[in-house]
């Protein structure tokens, strides 16, 4: 058992969910409370009398399982530790829907407005250690949403992207808890490491001598004593021999910081990485190497519980599906997951996406309140070397889907990007994700189509610049034209372009052969710079998940998902028919042309093989046909033509690559009957 976990001791004999210390990364877990647990609840409609904290009163987790409640008092006895004397306490939330008016024994401490930012309070001189007192916590929670940021929670009048939307999740949804710090301390620190050889620290203190106390930094066993000036601390820490981060080799420092004298001196331990993310002309670079980004969406729902884990284990464990599934990024969308999933990502080596929720719709307020929301996010989530790409806007959420068409709306997408690089100018920012791009660091773009052909060829035209257009439905009945650009100024090449959204298919083995053939297209056109497969998981009514919603594969086909989404793969010249056949059966010896599209550091050789299997099947059979074959970073090979013979029926045509008496890339070709679809019975 951790020191964390210890410290979350039990409340009235309950277990205590979520007992993970929730700021790992900002450590002061040798003195903490978690108050988790049971807390007395009120609200209208007769909704139960007490609610598991930290779980969403829609959630069943909760005890509760109610949605709509706009208005609820949350209430529990809280006790400071006796031997916290003499020290700071904090009152720390990690999110509440949307506004929270937090008091002690009926003296209020303050409020706070917006659903995904954490705050706290100094309750020092309002609770006496040793002594109970009544914590309150009243929520509102509003059912029409549209002008606050609420990302994919359901609206009441409902959103534009209803049909995409989900349960609300309102109240206290992550962790609450208490932490004795110094008599002065630091309430916030920034450790940004994109030098590679040192870092650049600063902060905010606060407590009783803001403007003196000394601040002692320690790192690898060396002290630097940091500057003080106008309740803010500074300083540079260097790395005689510095590690860098990456996600082969995620390597994190501990710097120890104390915050004034003696006994009752802060002292808290940040974590923080070297590592340095930038574009270069139409490509992305990690550490001074090139990144191609094999990504996948996640959502951060569970069935249960809603936006919060149900456990620290389920938290963790969806980046470790992640890994197993070929994917070195997470794009965390429309969510600020909270800081365990983020040292977790930090400690594995995960690339994260990190954005926020927005509004649905626009009005002046709606853009302040997107705004004021991204300080919170910096401050709290900056720190982490795993997140390598901020998103602002997605698709025009909030925004009426019409920034190419209003000059009001673009510039509140320009506004929240100058504001983003304003508090971090040390990562790519992503003003409007998937379309009508007006000041951005990366061209993404979202592009959802069914048809095989259609697919490769308007790839083909996207990645040329010979169109910059796609067909999106925003509704069963509203289909338009979206652009990569929503300006005629945005420069139209010398950017980076990746796909961040693309998926295909009713059922799971159509999404599995959409996978393997969607993804080949993007990997054919070394222009692009990644792609994010939507989703890890099904989510509620929406199933285009890889793994069901409680994370258990699917039937994929014979597919292993880790092979389309490997770092070197296979690229086949043939647009496929559908499911389960994609080509008719050869009678016939039949030639395949197979490039190798390899996205290491350094050149790769093999043999290329090919060789029939049965139908649906796994395994490797031997092979009939085998040619040497070689790829450059980042660079499509020449096609490497394969004959086979003709398979006598019904197959399976497995091609893989072969390196140093390893399989470093497969995929396959199914031989089957191709057959109309059946239109009986259609009107005409």
């Amino acid at each position: 058992m951790t020191i964390a976990e210890n410290a979350a001791a039990p409340i009235a004999g309950e277990a205590v969910p979520r007992p993970g210390y929730p700021r790992p990364d900002r450590d002061r877990s040798t003195r903490w409370l978690s108050l988790n647990g049971r807390w007395r609840f009120a609200a209208a409609d007769g909704a139960p009398e007490s609610i598991t904290v930290p779980f969403a009163w829609e959630t069943a987790a909760s005890g509760v399982h109610r949605t709509w409640l706009e208005h609820a008092v949350y209430t529990r006895t809280v006790t400071v530790p006796a031997e916290w004397t003499g020290r700071r306490v904090a009152l720390c939330f990690g999110a509440v829907h949307h506004r929270a008016v937090v008091s002690i024994n009926g003296t209020p401490l303050g409020s706070h407005v917006g659903g995904h930012s954490s705050f706290e309070f100094d309750v020092t001189d309002v609770l006496e250690p040793g002594q109970s007192a009544e914590l309150t916590v009243e929520v509102d929670a509003p059912a029409d949403k549209r002008e606050i940021p609420h990302g994919k929670q359901r609206s009441i009048p409902r959103d534009d992207y209803d049909g995409v939307s989900f349960t609300p999740t309102s109240g206290i949804w992550q962790s609450v808890w208490l932490e004795a710090r110094g008599r002065t301390y630091a309430a916030e620190v920034s450790v940004r490491g994109d030098s590679l050889t040192g870092f650049d620290i600063a902060g905010e203190l606060a407590g009783d001598a803001p403007d003196s106390a000394a601040v002692i930094a320690l790192l690898e066993g060396r002290e630097t004593v940091l500057s003080v000036r106008d309740g803010r601390f500074s300083g540079r820490l260097e790395v005689p021999s510095p590690q860098v981060w990456s996600p082969e080799s995620p390597h994190l420092y501990s710097i120890a910081l104390t915050v004034g004298e003696g006994d009752y001196a802060d002292r808290l331990t940040v974590t923080g990485g070297l590592r340095r993310i930038e574009t270069r002309g139409e490509a992305l670079y990690l550490n001074g190497e090139r990144l191609y980004v094999r990504g996948v969406l996640d959502q951060g729902y569970w069935p249960e519980s809603g936006l919060t884990a149900p456990d620290d284990e389920a938290l963790v464990h969806d980046l470790e599906l992640a890994r197993e599934l070929g994917f070195s990024l997470v794009r965390k969308h429309l969510k600020a997951e909270e800081p365990r999933w983020l040292d977790h990502a930090d400690r594995i080596g995960m690339l994260i996406w990190a954005e926020p929720p927005a509004p649905s719709r626009f009005s002046p307020a709606a853009a302040a309140a997107f705004e004021a929301q991204l300080p919170d996010l910096v401050r709290r989530d900056g720190n982490h070397p795993s997140i390598v790409i901020w998103g602002l806007y997605n698709e025009e959420w909030g925004l009426d889907w019409d920034i190419p068409g209003s000059p009001e709306r673009a510039a509140a997408a320009v506004r929240a990007y100058d504001l983003m690089r304003s508090l971090d100018d040390t990562r790519p920012i992503v003003e409007n994700s998937g379309w009508a791009h007006v000041k951005t660091d990366l061209v993404d773009w979202h592009y959802y189509d069914e048809n095989p052909r259609n697919w490769a060829e308007n790839l083909a035209a996207l990645a040329s610049g010979e169109r910059e257009s796609f067909e999106v439905k925003l509704r069963p009945d509203f289909l338009v034209d979206k652009s990569f650009y929503g300006s005629a100024d945005f420069p139209r090449s010398g950017v980076p372009v990746l796909n961040s959204e693309y998926g295909a298919g009713f059922t799971s083995l159509e999404r599995a052969w959409h996978v393997r053939w969607q993804t080949q297209e993007i990997r054919r056109h070394d222009r692009f710079s990644g792609y994010i497969y939507t989703e890890l998981t099904d989510v509620e009514h929406e199933m285009a998940g890889l793994l069901d919603t409680h994370r258990r594969p699917k039937d994929w086909g014979g597919l292993n998902p880790a092979d389309a989404f490997a770092a070197t793969t296979l690229v086949v010249d043939l647009v496929p028919a559908h499911a389960g056949a994609d080509l008719p059966v050869p009678t016939e010896p039949l030639t395949l042309d197979v490039h190798v599209s390899h996205t290491g550091q350094e050149p790769i050789a093999g043999t290329l093989h090919a060789g029939w299997g049965a139908s649906g099947s796994r395994n490797l059979p031997p092979a009939s046909a085998s040619l040497a074959a070689q790829a450059k970073p980042f660079r499509l090979s020449d096609a490497f033509p394969l004959t086979v013979p003709a398979p006598g029926g019904p197959a399976r045509l497995h091609l893989w690559l072969e390196t140093d008496g390893k399989v470093t890339a497969r995929t396959f070709v199914d031989a089957a009957v191709v057959e109309e679809l059946n239109r009986r019975g259609a009107r005409d």
